[in-house]
């Protein structure tokens, strides 16, 4: 204006983003934008307000990493499990199915049940998994002939015997021997040749016990009973352990109360253990992990058969430092576990506190394999961080002194702003993400009303949760009584003649 003076500051324009189709016109005034565009709309970029659009299977879809995996990392009540579920929900739009294995808070639940999916409650008499129970690939066998049987059998097997192989484990807290690894392979070859039906743990106890000429030559007893004794009562004892529920509760001694559902998306609720039973939460949580990964090969098997749709599924991975922190072993298991191809059309989302939640991992080997699980992650999403764990991250990734000093900024919760009339931390719903060792994308999460309504029902879960409630009763105070929260076929696991007696 004519007689104003000097301005000493002039705001910057806004900002609009459109397509090439659009914005043409506007030559030579338009440029590219620095957010992408790529997958499930997160928010706004903090530095130039634009839309940002991504998630991991889009991003490896489009070139931008080498694999469908993610991994987050955040102080507590930063909202990383709002960010999670907002990219569940967005995943579930385009296709992909999620499977939740292991929710030790309930946070995932009711995103869970109302996307539609399954929920299965494992601990405290509120629902079992049968560690023997292959139900998924003895039916998808009766579709499948040729080698593609042989290879759902086969796996199969491995799937019985590495699950049982991690509960012993954690039972004990050491590893199995050489010796008893090749009885439990023998005895449960021997149990699933003459049993009618789905077995359970005692039944593969009782194999043993029987002193079958297999595990006799196995074990080099010589016809000596003493000898046969020596070198399986440890294993028969810790079975009986998982058997009667005395080492890591009762959730696997009976058959399984809901076979998970390969065709909607799905969590394992582990809410109802406490806290102040670690081993019980990783033998659940591994129990969790060993089902939905057999469950994904199988689905992947029936596909290449041509009798299913090829499934897109994203396998999220939640506080998964509880299980490693157990003992040695553990991390090898997982470690096999989660090096899905990516060929196979799985993605994964691995998701914890820290990189220093691995510290929780007494052996040192153990350790580096641990860490190692966030290297493997094309992707990683950090919300507010302290100061200290600036090294770790940047050995992790390359990191700009302003990236630094932003995360460290967001992880003050004693830094407040107002939202929505209320107070919260200043680094709430604050991300960076970073692909590979480029800058990172400094992102401000934004809820739709039906997310937001998903994120506040959490918060009373939550709330409910602490105040001592259920599941069940949390839920009817929610007003969520529409469904069986099992889902389908909540006794598949039940053998013929059980299933004859409740008839």
């Amino acid at each position: 204006m004519a007689g104003g003076g000097h301005a000493s500051y002039i705001d910057l324009p806004a900002e609009y983003r459109g397509s090439s189709r659009q914005i043409c016109g506007l030559f030579p005034f338009s440029s590219g934008a620095g957010s992408p565009l790529a997958g499930v709309p997160l928010g706004s970029n903090l530095l130039t307000g634009n839309i940002v659009g991504l998630d991991h299977f889009t991003a490896y879809q489009r070139g931008l990493i080498p694999n469908p995996s993610v991994y987050f990392m955040s102080n507590p009540s930063l909202g990383k499990s709002t960010l999670v579920g907002k990219i569940v929900i967005g995943l579930d739009a385009f296709g992909v199915l999620s499977m939740t294995l292991g929710d030790v808070k309930g946070e995932h639940v009711l995103r869970t049940r109302m996307m539609g999916g399954q929920v299965i409650r494992l601990g405290n008499d509120r629902g079992y998994l049968n560690p023997l129970d292959s139900g998924i690939a003895t039916r998808a066998a009766e579709r499948l002939t040729g080698d593609l049987r042989k290879e759902v059998l086969a796996e199969a097997h491995y799937h019985r015997k590495s699950l049982l192989t991690a509960l012993l484990t954690v039972g004990r807290g050491t590893t199995i021997t050489e010796e008893e690894t090749i009885v439990l392979d023998k005895a449960l070859r021997i149990l699933f040749d003459k049993f009618d039906g789905v077995p359970l743990v005692k039944d593969l106890s009782q194999v043993i016990a029987d002193r079958p000429e297999a595990i006799r030559n196995a074990v080099l007893d010589r016809g000596d009973d003493g000898r046969y004794a020596d070198s399986t009562d440890s294993l028969r004892k810790s079975l009986n352990g998982i058997a009667d529920g005395s080492t890591i509760g009762g959730m696997f001694s009976k058959h399984t109360t809901a076979r998970l559902d390969i065709n909607r998306s799905s969590v394992f609720d582990l809410s109802a253990i406490d806290d102040t039973l670690p081993e019980q939460q990783a033998a659940a949580m591994l129990a969790s992990w060993s089902t939905g990964f057999a469950a994904v090969k199988v689905s992947q098997v029936l596909a290449d058969a041509g009798l299913e749709p090829r499934r897109n599924y994203n396998i999220v991975l939640d506080e998964l430092w509880r299980a490693l922190r157990i003992g040695r072993g553990i991390v090898d298991r997982a470690d096999s576990l989660t090096r899905l191809n990516r060929h196979q059309g799985v993605g994964q989302m691995m998701i914890s506190h820290t990189l220093k939640d691995f510290d929780a991992v007494a052996d040192a080997a153990d350790r580096k394999k641990a860490q190692g699980f966030a290297e493997r992650c094309a992707m990683i999403v950090m919300g507010g961080l302290n100061r200290s764990e600036m090294a770790a991250v940047q050995d992790l990734r390359n990191m700009t002194r302003a990236e630094r000093q932003r995360i460290i900024s967001w992880s003050d919760v004693k830094n407040t702003t107002s939202r929505g009339g209320e107070q919260a931390p200043f680094g709430r719903g604050k991300f960076l993400i970073k692909l590979g060792q480029g800058p990172g994308i400094p992102v401000e999460t934004r809820l739709t009303s039906i997310e937001d309504r998903v994120a506040d029902t959490n918060k009373r879960w939550d709330r409910l949760r602490k105040e001592g409630l259920t599941p069940e009763e949390i839920e009817e105070q929610l007003g969520i009584t529409d469904e069986d929260v099992n889902g389908d076929g909540a006794n598949d696991g039940q053998n013929e003649e059980t299933r004859d007696e409740a008839a």
